[in-house]
């Protein structure tokens, strides 16, 4: 039985090597999400003439150092390794189809693997930041919680209004990319020419719907900072440090959920690619 190739596929026949760099993500990403409260406490700590909360923020800090650099070195290694036999297995099964397609189907399937190495970190980040900085918050004021959650939401449902339109998209631009390989053989100038013009007229198309899409999610960013701003300063006896905790976790959490719909676009993008670099056809899509 031959397997369809996408993202559950890679994590199956690779995931003892997907599995170390996540868990490395997870330890990097935790010691980053407590930075902001550990900068809060150990402002409070100076100002009452203690070092020892100063000591332990550098002790941290250099932890996560060393962390963070391990890792960016293993996980050049291993998705160098994981591209590599994916495009070789892709090259054996689509060899019937035409060059022009298979090589843009290659640079296709490399998405894939970008995805698994940037945006699944990213994705990994966002969620631990998430979930420390909702906690972080709701300890300090229940409002605060529940005002985090409206704004995920709200960020959700705007990117649900975008998702056929991504796809689409998509499917346009990739459907172009897979002819450029034929077009450039010809030689025909007007014909290489209009090629481009339909990628970038693609791409602006991509681009104008994410400038739509994120301009009405920072409308949403704005209007939750400046409310846990203003609750923050409001709540009894609250310190500098405190504050501090507030403005850096509120930010943070809008930065983390950004993430969120930026990662399903991602995902409307490679669901596109995975039906496309599947089809043993010449045609777009397999019904």
């Amino acid at each position: 039985m031959q397997f369809k190739i996408d993202l559950p596929y890679i994590l199956r026949t690779f995931r003892q090597r997907i599995a170390l760099t996540w868990g490395i993500v997870l330890v990097e990403n935790t010691l980053i999400a407590f930075i902001p409260l550990l900068i809060g406490m150990t402002i409070d700590g100076l100002l009452a003439g203690r070092v020892s909360e100063l000591l332990w923020m550098v002790g941290i800090l250099a932890s996560l150092g060393l962390v963070a650099v391990g890792r960016r070195v293993y996980d050049t290694r291993a998705y160098g390794t994981i591209r590599l036999h994916l495009g070789s297995e892709l090259q054996r099964r689509t060899s019937d189809l035409p060059v022009s397609k298979r090589s843009a189907r290659i640079d296709m399937s490399r998405e894939l693997v970008d995805f698994l190495e940037h945006d699944t970190p990213e994705l990994i980040t966002a969620i631990i930041q998430i979930v420390v900085s909702f906690g972080v918050l709701i300890y300090f004021d229940i409002r605060l919680g529940i005002s985090s959650a409206i704004v995920v939401l709200g960020m959700i449902l705007v990117y649900a209004c975008f998702h056929s339109r991504f796809y689409t998209f998509n499917a346009r631009l990739n459907e172009q990319r897979e002819q450029q390989v034929d077009l450039l053989s010809a030689g025909k100038r007007l014909g290489v020419f209009r090629h481009l013009r339909a990628l970038r007229r693609h791409e602006v198309a991509i681009s104008d719907t994410e400038a739509v899409l994120y301009g009405g999610i920072f409308l949403l960013q704005i209007g939750f900072i400046a409310f846990n701003l203003f609750q923050g300063a409001g709540i009894e006896g609250v310190t500098a440090g405190q504050i501090f905790s507030i403005a850096s976790y509120s930010w943070e959490y809008v930065e983390a959920a950004l993430l969120l719909p930026i990662a399903l676009q991602s995902w409307s993008r490679l669901s596109e690619i995975t039906t496309r670099i599947n089809s043993r056809h010449n045609g777009v899509l397999d019904a």
